[in-house]
C-alpha cells in the first residue's frame, strides 16, 4: 500500500525558533575555523582603523601643518600627509588580505554545510522522502546554498568592515567635537526604527522567495522527470502554465523584497543627507563663532561621507543577509529533522549461521563455475553455501502517520530458507509488510525480528547486508554496467562482476554491447531494456549474497520473454535464501514454497501453491482467471 499523500507544503513549515536554530547552525559551522575567524576579525578591525584615521591626518594638516608650513616649517605638514598616505596603503593591503582569507574560509564553511546537509538527507527515513519532494531538497542544495555562499563570500567582510568603520567614526566624532557629534547621533533615532521595521518585513519577504523558488524547482524537476508522459499526452501548455504561476509567485516575492530594499535605502540616504546638511550649517556657524576649527569641520564632513557610505553598503549587504538568513533557516529545518527510523544506541548482531557461509564474491564465482551442474530442480552448487534467516512479525500494528491502520494486529513467521509469495489486491498491505521487514519503517506496535533479533536493535550495516530489496523499477545510476552491478559489493573485482552477471544470465547481453561491461547505461539505465535492468538488479543481489531477499513486483513491467528470463535468474538468486515475493503475476508465484493471500492488512489464506490452487478460495479464483487469460 502506498503512503497517503501529504501536502508538500507541510515539510516547508518552519518551527517558531528556527531563526535561533539557524544561528546555532552557522556557529557550529564556523567553530572549526574559530582561529581563522578571530584572525580575520583582527584584520577587519585594523582595516577599519586605518580607513577611519585618515581624515584625522587631514584635519591636522589643515589646522597645524599648513600654518607651520607658511611659517617655514614644512615638517608637520609632510608628516601629516605621509601618515595619511601610509594609512591608505595599509588599509588597501589589509583589505586585499582579508577579502582573500574570507573567501577561502567561506568556501570551507559552505563545503562543510553542503556535505552535512547531503549526509543528513541520506540518513532521513523513507517516510520523510515520501512526504517531501526531490525538487525541494534540490533547492536546499542549490539555490539556498548559493544564497548562503554569496553572503559569506561577498558581503560578510564588507558588513563587518562597515560596522567597525561606523563605530570608529562615531568615537572619532566625539573626540573631535562633542556638539557636532550629538547632531550626528540624533540621526540614529530614525535610523534605528527604519532598520527595525525593514528587518521584520524583509525577513518575511525573503522567506517567501525561498519557498517560491523551491516550488519552481519542484515543478521543473517533476516535468523533466516525467518528460515522456508530458510529450506523449501533449501536456506542455499545461506544464508551462503551472510554471508560469509558480514563477509569478517567485517574481512577486522578489519584487516585494526589492521594494523593501529600495524603501530602506531611500530612507537611510534621506536621513544621511539631512544630517550632512545640518552639520554643514551648524559647523559653519561654530567656525564663524570661533568655537571650532575649519579642519575639524572638514574632517566632520569627510567622516559623514564615510559614515553614510558604509550605510549604502549595509543596505546591499542587508539584502543578501536576509536572503541568506531565509535560506539557512530552510536548511536548518532539514537538519533539525530527526529520522523516524533510528540506528540503535547499542546495536546487536545476528547469530552466526550454523553452517559455514562463504562471502558473496565466492558464491558468485562458485555458481558461475558450477552452473553446468545445476540440477533439474534449479538447485545450484551455491545452495550449500547460503543460509536464509527466519523472519517473525509479532503483534505488529502499523499506520502511516495519523492515518488508519494498514496492518492491524499482524502475526507472521517465515522459517529460514523459505520462499513466501504475497498475493492480494492493491492496498492489501503487501508492500507495507515488505517495508517493515527491510526496516524502511518501524511498526507502530509490536516487533519485527530476524533470527529473534528485533530490527530496532540490529546493527544497521548488518541489516543492510543481510536484507536486500528489489523493486519493480530497478534504478541504475549513470555509469558502466560493471559499476552498477558492483553496487551489490563495492569491493568486488571484475571476475566477481562477470561471475554474478553469468549466474543470472545477463552476460550474453552485455557482451553484445559496444563496450561490454564498460558500456555506459546512460541516465537511469535508458540504454538497457526493462528486463536487462532487472537482471542487473539480480546480479547486484547475487554479488551482495544476502540472507533475505524481498522482491516487490519485480516482474510487473516485463514482457513474457523477459519475465521468463528473469524467473530463471530468480531461481538462482533465491536458492538457499529466505525470500518474500510480492507479485500480481501468478507465474512468479510458482517458485514459492508458500503463498499468503492478503486482504485489508490480514492474511486470509496460507498454504503451498498447489494446496491453494486445488482449494476454492481467493487464490484459486485468481489462478483460474490467470490461466484463462493465457488461452
Amino acid at each position: 500500500m502506498s503512503t497517503p499523500r501529504i501536502d508538500e507544503d507541510e515539510v516547508e513549515q518552519l518551527p517558531p525558533d528556527i531563526a535561533k536554530k539557524a544561528r546555532a547552525l552557522l556557529l557550529s559551522l564556523v567553530r572549526p575555523h574559530l582561529a581563522m575567524a578571530i584572525f580575520l576579525l583582527v584584520i577587519v578591525v585594523l582595516t577599519a582603523l586605518f580607513l577611519v584615521i585618515g581624515p584625522v591626518f587631514i584635519a591636522d594638516a589643515l589646522d597645524n601643518g599648513v600654518p607651520k608650513a607658511v611659517d617655514g616649517d614644512p615638517g608637520p605638514l609632510i608628516r601629516a600627509v605621509a601618515a595619511f598616505v601610509g594609512s591608505t596603503i595599509a588599509s588597501a593591503v589589509l583589505a586585499f588580505a582579508s577579502t582573500r582569507l574570507v573567501g577561502i574560509t567561506a568556501q570551507k564553511v559552505v563545503y562543510r554545510l553542503r556535505s552535512r546537509l547531503f549526509t543528513h538527507i541520506q540518513r532521513l527515513d523513507l517516510g520523510y522522502h515520501e512526504r517531501s519532494t526531490s525538487g525541494r531538497l534540490v533547492s536546499r542544495q542549490t539555490s539556498d546554498m548559493e544564497s548562503v555562499q554569496q553572503f559569506l563570500t561577498y558581503s560578510l567582510f564588507d558588513t563587518a568592515l562597515a560596522l567597525f568603520e561606523m563605530t570608529f567614526i562615531a568615537v572619532t566624532l566625539i573626540v573631535l567635537d562633542v556638539p557636532l557629534a550629538l547632531v550626528v547621533f540624533l540621526g540614529f533615532i530614525p535610523l534605528f526604527f527604519i532598520t527595525k521595521s525593514a528587518h521584520t518585513s524583509q525577513r518575511n519577504a525573503y522567506r517567501r522567495t525561498r519557498t517560491s523558488i523551491a516550488k519552481v524547482i519542484v515543478h521543473f524537476v517533476e516535468t523533466m522527470g516525467g518528460i515522456r508522459a508530458v510529450q506523449a499526452y501533449r501536456r506542455q501548455p499545461d506544464r508551462r502554465g503551472t510554471l508560469k504561476d509558480e514563477d509569478t509567485l517567485y517574481r512577486d516575492a522578489n519584487t516585494d523584497a526589492l521594494r523593501g530594499v529600495a524603501w530602506f535605502a531611500g530612507w537611510t540616504r534621506l536621513v544621511g543627507n539631512v544630517t550632512q546638511t545640518v552639520i554643514i550649517i551648524v559647523g559653519a556657524w561654530l567656525v564663524i563663532e570661533d568655537w571650532t576649527q575649519i579642519g575639524v569641520l572638514a574632517a566632520f564632513i569627510l567622516y559623514l561621507r564615510r559614515f553614510y557610505g558604509p550605510l549604502d553598503e549595509l543596505v546591499q549587504a542587508f539584502n543578501l543577509y536576509q536572503s541568506a538568513s531565509a535560506a539557512l533557516e530552510k536548511m536548518a529545518a532539514v537538519l533539525d529533522t530527526d529520522p523516524e527510523v533510528v540506528e540503535p544506541a547499542r546495536p546487536k548482531s545476528l547469530p552466526a549461521h550454523s553452517a559455514h557461509r562463504s562471502s558473496g564474491t565466492a558464491s558468485a564465482k562458485d555458481t558461475a563455475a558450477q552452473d553446468a551442474s545445476t540440477n533439474s530442480a534449479g538447485q545450484s552448487a551455491n545452495s550449500s553455501t547460503a543460509n536464509g534467516r527466519s523472519i517473525d512479525l509479532n503483534h505488529v500494528r502499523f499506520s502511516y502517520g495519523d492515518g488508519p491502520d494498514v496492518l492491524p494486529r499482524f502475526d507472521l513467521r517465515i522459517p529460514a530458507g523459505e520462499i513466501v509469495a504475497l498475493v492480494g489486491a492493491t492496498g492489501a498491505g503487501k508492500s507495507t509488510l515488505a517495508k517493515l521487514v527491510t526496516r524502511f519503517y518501524d511498526p507502530s506496535e509490536g516487533r519485527v525480528t530476524i533470527d529473534e533479533v528485533d530490527l530496532r536493535d540490529l546493527d544497521d550495516a548488518q541489516l543492510r547486508s543481510s536484507v536486500v530489496m528489489v523493486t519493480q523499477e530497478s534504478f541504475l545510476f549513470a555509469g558502466t554496467i560493471a559499476d552498477n552491478i558492483r553496487i551489490g559489493n563495492p569491493d568486488a573485482d571484475d571476475d566477481d562482476v562477470l561471475a554474478a552477471a553469468t549466474a543470472v544470465g545477463l552476460d550474453p547481453y552485455i557482451r553484445n554491447l559496444p563496450d561490454g561491461y564498460d558500456t555506459d547505461v546512460k541516465k537511469r539505465g535508458g540504454r538497457l531494456s526493462s528486463g536487462q535492468r532487472q537482471l542487473v538488479s539480480f546480479a547486484r543481489v547475487f554479488l551482495a549474497n544476502p540472507d533475505i531477499v524481498v522482491l516487490d513486483e519485480a516482474t510487473a513491467h516485463l514482457d513474457i520473454p523477459s519475465e521468463r528470463l528473469v524467473q530463471k535468474a530468480l531461481a538462482t538468486v533465491l536458492e538457499g535464501r529466505t525470500a518474500i515475493i510480492i507479485a500480481h503475476r501468478l507465474s512468479t508465484v510458482e517458485i514459492a514454497d508458500r503463498v499468503l493471500v492478503m486482504d485489508s492488512g490480514r492474511i486470509i489464506e496460507d498454504g503451498t501453491p498447489d494446496e491453494l490452487i486445488s482449494g476454492a478460495g481467493k487464490f484459486a479464483q485468481l489462478h483460474k482467471a490467470w490461466r484463462d487469460s493465457l488461452v
